[in-house]
């Protein structure tokens, strides 16, 4: 019923925050890929592409606070909290994960741990710069009124009938993430290479290419399956069209533990460590971004679908 469709979701405010740092990271993404397509990053020196990335993702940060406050108003949970976890939600695990990581590099004194100066700096960048430009965004993102959800929602919440097996959450979510990462999937192995054998990585174009056959693939996968969640009269597709998609990251990191037991021959304990850490990492930041770019697709193709019907 077009009535329930606009339910809130459980966690809202979590949702935006998902959400606005999706937005932030594809902000980033975007930028430095058109920067290496265009030559300016030169894959050779891998550390200016690690800190263009870095530097991009600060620059970004009002992109994310914007699109959190925008969610968040639409959820009417309008809180500065939920701006604060925006701009700390991502960055901060990956900050633990690194600096455990790099704890470790330190006490081995390794040639290839990042000094103490560089973690400063790298603090600085996100306190004095990603922060306050979430918060900026989200000032901005507060003051307007962008989005309206699909429909008036209405008070009691619909039963949803028994759902066939394969409409299961977890049957659909797992199966349909195979699909954006199959897309991705061409890529990867050069990547990883590039990542963990210091292979050079020089196709910026054809990845570019590939980014945006990930792009549709995310879009369509999760339209096409909240489309026939919907037909099934299952309204709960806010977080669901964010997972849909985002589990992807899952199977990237499935496909890390294959590529760990077939290519790399890892034999040091700390070397694996340091290894499925970063991995973990890569394939959080990849629900993330395949998340979002699924549930913005779903949110605007509910919107269109319902905003044609007129509720008496």
């Amino acid at each position: 019923g077009p009535a329930n469709v606009s339910r809130a979701p459980p966690y809202p405010g979590l949702l935006s925050c998902y959400v606005g740092t999706g937005s932030q990271l594809l902000a980033m993404a975007l930028v430095t890929l058109v920067f290496a397509c265009f030559g300016f990053l030169s894959p050779a020196r891998r550390g200016s592409l690690m800190t263009a990335m870095l530097v991009l993702f600060a620059l970004s940060g009002s992109v994310g606070g914007f699109v959190a406050a925008v969610m968040a108003k639409m959820f009417h949970e309008q809180s500065w909290a939920t701006i604060a976890m925006t701009g700390v939600w991502l960055p901060g695990k990956v900050f633990v994960v690194f600096f455990f990581l790099n704890l470790m590099l330190w006490a081995k004194q390794a040639a290839n741990a990042v000094p103490f100066l560089m973690l400063l700096g790298l603090i600085a960048l996100w306190f004095f710069v990603s922060i306050p430009l979430v918060f900026f965004g989200a000032a901005v993102g507060y003051k307007n009124d962008v989005l309206k959800p699909p429909q008036s929602v209405s008070q009691i919440p619909r039963f949803i009938p028994e759902q066939k097996w394969h409409m299961k959450p977890a049957v659909m979510v797992l199966s349909a993430g195979a699909v954006p990462f199959g897309a991705a999937f061409i890529e990867l192995y050069f990547i990883l290479s590039s990542l963990w054998l210091n292979k050079f990585y020089y196709v910026f174009g054809f990845f570019a290419i590939v980014f945006a056959i990930l792009i549709v693939t995310c879009a369509e996968i999760s339209i096409v399956l909240v489309y026939f969640q919907l037909c099934y009269e299952d309204y709960r597709w806010w977080w669901r069209s964010f997972f849909i998609s985002g589990s992807s990251g899952f199977h990237l990191f499935l496909y890390s533990i294959f590529y760990f037991a077939t290519t790399l021959r890892m034999r040091k304990f700390w070397s694996t460590v340091i290894y499925f850490g970063w991995m973990l990492v890569i394939s959080y930041t990849f629900t993330i971004i395949t998340g979002t770019i699924g549930f913005v697709a779903s949110f605007f193709f509910v919107h269109y679908i319902y905003g044609s019907i007129k509720v008496e």
